[in-house]
């Protein structure tokens, strides 16, 4: 069985799923957004794909990318590094 094939929402380059970091939206204790990093790919709701490379990162925060890929409307707090 094939490994899944995702893409990048920062480069948009294509790769197996084990290649790139899987994260999601979760609510702060004060309930606004945040993006953390999803390691065992199981938290629940909407994920996106990235490769672990700061270029990556970098392109997605320009382009508003991880705000489009999870879906979320307003201010959401990125971090990852």
């Amino acid at each position: 069985m094939s490994e899944p094939v995702r893409t990048c929402i920062g480069c948009r380059g294509r790769a197996p799923a084990g290649e790139l970091i899987r994260v999601v939206a979760v609510p702060r204790a004060d309930g606004a957004p945040h993006v953390v990093v999803d390691d065992r790919h199981r938290l629940p709701g909407r994920g996106a794909w990235l490769h672990d490379d700061p270029r990556c990162r970098e392109l997605a925060r320009k382009k508003n990318a991880f705000r489009r890929a999870l879906r979320v409307s307003g201010a959401l707090e990125e971090s990852l590094g």
